[in-house]
């Protein structure tokens, strides 16, 4: 066992175990105090919800508090391991949703894989929460079940690994291309990687501007081409007729190359095919379809984006969920859609091109940071994602008729967030 495996495990063994827990919100250091929180106090707000459901916003923690939900069949960089072995991931998530954007998250691993019962399952405990994070499940029954617990529930759910990472790849590839002086509706793109992620930001993708004749996808098995036996209604979307088959067939004359898939099948030769300033994000975690080193050597001239710290232009969802429930819940939202999703898009990508504060310089030992080749979207530790991002899901929610409380004064929302406890 390496030393960063056993300092891992000792952190999360070191009492109390895990990484979350609970704390009162209320006094509870008198008779009254205790009358008031349990009974006889609880049965006015009880009654109060009976008569009206929406009241639970009003007298719970409903309208702060995120389920993370997993059954483990697809855990970050680990596949199948089951639903208890994802719970420290969702943990993790859960304290992220807190200490970023405030929000108050449980985490929920339920031990069923087939489709109809997790549904189910979820449907039955969600009048406890506000909003559903779906994590770590596999395609394609994520399609499915994501699809229908949108379609079934009031509250916002969203699977992150989809959604999530489409939204931060649209802001870093709609910077991207501004920086490479590129066009979205002009350029060719290649999505390597067919799966939940891959899929759920090639949707987002059409809907910043690409062509989807000019997307490309590949699997395991080469170019997804119309006339592949046993494709998925997804992957189906985004066959093409084009005499391609292999992955470095498409990559040649490529703008973009966008990777959701195992380390290393991008090598160098296929990177020096692309075009002119082509943009190259390998997102695969921890190890990227190319590393940082080769793609840069291969091509001095690109534009490159990883999903690890340690190089330049981090593409992480972490940027992203706390900030989309955080609007969505203070909107009390039925639903996450595509308006506040691209919202978010705008945000995110907007906030790269501001002055970056001393504070994250410190924080990332940088000595400068500005829009550029290698910031082309804001840092995990940047504290004006809250902010930024958040009221501008909001105020999508509110246009697009999503949200059942409106936002009155931006100024003391605004002056809200930025005083958020996330302890």
């Amino acid at each position: 066992m390496n030393s960063i495996d056993q300092k891992a495990l000792d952190y999360h063994r070191a009492y109390p175990a895990g990484k979350i827990g609970i704390r009162p919100t209320k006094p509870t250091d008198t008779q009254e105090d205790l009358s008031l929180a349990y009974t006889p106090g609880v049965a006015a707000p009880t009654l109060a919800i009976a008569d009206n459901p929406e009241a639970a916003y009003d007298y719970t923690s409903k309208g702060n508090l995120v389920a993370v939900i997993s059954n483990g069949t697809a855990i970050l960089g680990l596949g199948n391991k089951g639903a208890a072995a994802a719970k420290p991931v969702m943990e993790g998530k859960a304290l992220l949703f807190k200490i970023l954007g405030g929000v108050d998250a449980f985490d929920i691993e339920i031990d069923q894989t087939d489709p109809d019962r997790f549904v189910e399952t979820v449907k039955s405990i969600a009048p406890s929460f506000g909003g559903i994070n779906l994590e770590d499940i596999k395609a394609p029954e994520c399609f499915e079940i994501e699809k229908r617990l949108i379609e079934e529930l009031d509250i916002p759910v969203m699977h992150d690994d989809q959604h999530g990472t489409a939204i931060i790849t649209s802001a870093a590839l709609m910077n991207a291309l501004e920086i490479t002086g590129k066009k979205a509706e002009d350029i060719r793109m290649v999505i390597n990687g067919a799966g939940a992620a891959a899929i759920a930001c090639a949707s987002l993708y059409i809907k910043t501007g690409v062509r989807p004749e000019n997307i490309v996808m590949c699997d395991s098995k080469g170019v997804i081409r119309a006339d592949r036996t046993g494709l998925n209604a997804q992957k189906k979307r985004f066959a093409t007729e084009k005499d391609l088959h292999t992955l470095q067939e498409a990559i040649e004359g490529a703008d973009v190359f966008a990777g959701f898939s195992k380390a290393g099948v991008l090598t160098q030769d296929m990177v020096k095919t692309m075009a002119d300033r082509p943009v190259i994000m390998a997102l695969a975690n921890p190890y990227p379809e190319i590393s940082y080193e080769d793609a840069r050597e291969a091509r001095p001239d690109a534009l490159i984006a990883t999903g690890r710290s340690d190089y330049p232009n981090q593409v992480n969802n972490v940027i992203g969920f706390p900030y989309i429930f955080r609007g969505a819940l203070d909107t009390r939202a039925t639903t996450i859609n595509d308006e506040m999703k691209l919202a978010a898009v705008r945000a995110i990508a907007d906030l790269a091109k501001e002055p970056v504060p001393e504070e994250i310089l410190k924080a990332y030992n940088a000595g400068s940071l500005s829009f550029g080749p290698d910031y082309i979207i804001p840092k995990a530790l940047d504290k004006r994602l809250l902010e930024t991002v958040s009221a501008a899901v909001a105020k999508a929610a509110m246009d697009s008729g999503a949200a059942r409380k409106a936002v009155t004064d931006w100024d003391e929302y605004r002056h809200y967030l930025r005083h958020l406890d996330r302890g």
